[in-house]
């Protein structure tokens, strides 16, 4: 369902895969993510994305006036997750609010797995 927003010169309407794009874009920028993972963990097989389908690791949430978005990552070992999810949080709320004008509510931050570096 898109959001939709009135102004004096028709209605703008802004699509759940738009959120989630800026939403990937940004949680990607941030320093200790591997990547996004796949939110469907049924099997409990954590897979990680592709840069193609970075938006699988994201889900939207539309409420009147608010967004909630939903994060699931995977986040390189040795890093702090809770640094690295605040990091994500912030940047991610920022960058939704800026270029859509609309305001996020929450942004929840699911860590999948951790990644471990294979030594050469």
């Amino acid at each position: 369902m898109p959001k939709t927003i009135n102004n004096q010169y028709g209605n703008i309407m802004i699509d759940e895969n738009v959120f989630a794009t800026i939403a990937a874009i940004s949680a990607m920028e941030c320093y200790g993510l591997v990547g996004m993972a796949s939110k469907n963990t049924t099997d409990n097989l954590v897979r990680l994305l592709k840069k193609e389908h970075l938006t699988k690791g994201v889900k939207i949430t539309i409420n009147d006036d608010e967004v909630n978005i939903d994060l699931f990552i995977i986040v390189q070992f040795g890093t702090k997750i809770s640094v690295v999810a605040d990091n994500i949080i912030g940047k991610v709320k920022y960058n939704v609010q800026q270029l859509t004008g609309v305001e996020v509510d929450k942004v929840n931050v699911y860590v999948q797995g951790v990644r471990v570096q294979k030594e050469k």
